[in-house]
């Protein structure tokens, strides 16, 4: 990838804690990603047409609010249709387990319960997106 991958830090539902999403955004951008956040309570189709709008690389959704069954997979399906597999979708907040494995078995490529470190957040998907590790000096 030779232009600075684009990532959009997504909050769906009626989750109205956007916190966590504010640290990865900031964490990402310090890592020298693209980052277009998109405010609160957006609706799985304002995230995608959001991303595609963008030319975004990854969707990474901070939920919190339980609806990551039902919103996730919507994006999911939503990518599909308008024929944006490419775009990865990623997750992060209070997703139990068993729905985590559910998730990357629908198609999400990472899912990150709270606790999960930022420098290997960063790492992950710097791998993702096939771009060379971070030097410790310019992790987040």
């Amino acid at each position: 990838m030779k232009r600075i991958p684009r990532v959009v830090v997504a909050k769906v539902g009626l989750d109205g804690h956007d916190r966590g999403a504010k640290v990865v955004a900031r964490a990402l951008r310090d890592a020298g990603f693209e980052v277009i956040y998109t405010g609160l309570r957006r609706t799985p189709e304002d995230v995608v047409e959001i991303a595609l709008q963008e030319d975004a690389d990854v969707i990474a959704v901070s939920i919190l609010s339980g609806a990551h069954m039902t919103l996730i997979p919507r994006i999911l399906n939503l990518l599909k249709e308008r024929n944006a597999e490419d775009i990865l979708v990623i997750a992060g907040g209070t997703i139990p387990e068993d729905d985590a494995e559910a998730l990357k078995q629908m198609g999400v490529r990472g899912v990150y319960p709270p606790g999960t470190l930022i420098e290997e957040f960063v790492q992950d998907l710097r791998r993702m997106l096939g771009l060379p590790e971070a030097t410790s000096a310019s992790r987040a």
